[in-house]
C-alpha cells in the first residue's frame, strides 16, 4: 500500500470518529434535555416571588438561596431580591408568616406577633389528644413527683421513654434540677399542669395516691421487671 493510500484512509477513519462523536454529544445533549426541562418562571401567573412561595410551602427545612436559584433557573440575586420583596409585602399587609433566613437557609414562620395564638392552639390541641397511655404517665408523676423514669415504667409496667417525651414537649411535666439515685433525672409537672387541671397547689389533686405503690415498693417492682 502506497504511502498516499495509507494518509487517505487514515483521514477518512478520524472523520467517521469525529462524526460519531458529535452524533453521540448531540444524543446525550438530547437526553439531559428530556430529564430536564427548562422553563421561564417569568411567564408563571405570579413569576418568580409566587414560584419562591410555591417551594417553600413544601420544604421542611430552611432552604438556601443557591438552591432556590438552581429550582427556579434564576440568579442568586434574583432570588434574594425577590425574598425581600415577598417579606415587605407580607409586614405591610400584616400576614400572620413571615419569611426568615436561619441557619443560611430561607423558610416561612410564624410572625412573633402571634406567638400567644400560636401557642394556645397547639397547647390546646396537644392536650385534647394526650392517649390513654400518656394520661396514666402523667397521672403517676403527677402524684410521685419527684419520680425517675425508671419508677414510672416499674408502676405501670411498660417502657415509658416515647410517652415521657411527648409530656416534656406538650409542657406538661419537666426534668427537675436535683438528681435521682444513681444520678436518674427525675420528672415533676410544670405551672401549665396546675393551670390546665385548675389546681392551686399539688394537694389539691384527689385522693387516689394511696392506691399508688409505696417509694420502696417500687424498687421491688423494678428488680421484678428486670429479673
Amino acid at each position: 500500500m502506497s504511502l498516499e493510500t495509507t494518509t487517505v484512509t487514515d483521514w477518512t477513519l478520524d472523520a467517521d470518529r469525529d462524526a460519531a462523536d458529535r452524533d453521540a454529544g448531540e444524543d446525550g445533549g438530547a437526553g439531559e434535555a428530556a430529564e430536564s426541562p427548562g422553563f421561564d418562571v417569568a411567564t408563571f401567573p405570579g413569576g418568580a416571588k409566587s414560584a419562591i412561595e410555591a417551594v417553600l410551602m413544601v420544604v421542611d427545612e430552611p432552604v438556601s438561596s443557591a438552591s432556590l436559584a438552581s429550582a427556579l433557573e434564576v440568579t442568586v440575586d434574583e432570588v434574594n431580591a425577590a425574598l425581600n420583596e415577598l417579606e415587605q409585602e407580607y409586614a405591610a399587609a400584616h400576614r400572620g408568616f413571615t419569611l426568615r433566613s436561619v441557619g443560611g437557609g430561607w423558610r416561612v414562620y410564624s410572625r412573633a406577633d402571634y406567638a400567644p395564638v400560636v401557642e394556645k392552639f397547639l397547647l390546646d390541641g396537644q392536650q385534647a389528644r394526650l392517649t390513654q397511655a400518656a394520661l396514666e404517665t402523667l397521672a403517676v408523676i403527677a402524684y410521685r413527683q419527684p419520680v425517675s423514669r425508671g419508677r414510672v415504667s416499674a408502676i405501670r409496667g411498660v417502657n415509658v421513654d416515647g410517652v415521657i417525651r411527648t409530656l416534656l414537649t406538650r409542657g406538661l411535666i419537666e426534668e427537675l434540677d436535683e438528681a435521682g439515685e444513681g444520678g436518674s433525672i427525675l420528672y415533676g409537672t410544670t405551672s401549665y399542669f396546675m393551670e390546665r387541671m385548675g389546681l392551686g397547689t399539688l394537694d389539691e389533686l384527689p385522693a387516689i395516691a394511696p392506691f399508688l405503690p409505696e417509694v420502696d415498693a417500687l424498687d421491688d417492682l423494678a428488680e421484678r421487671g428486670r429479673g
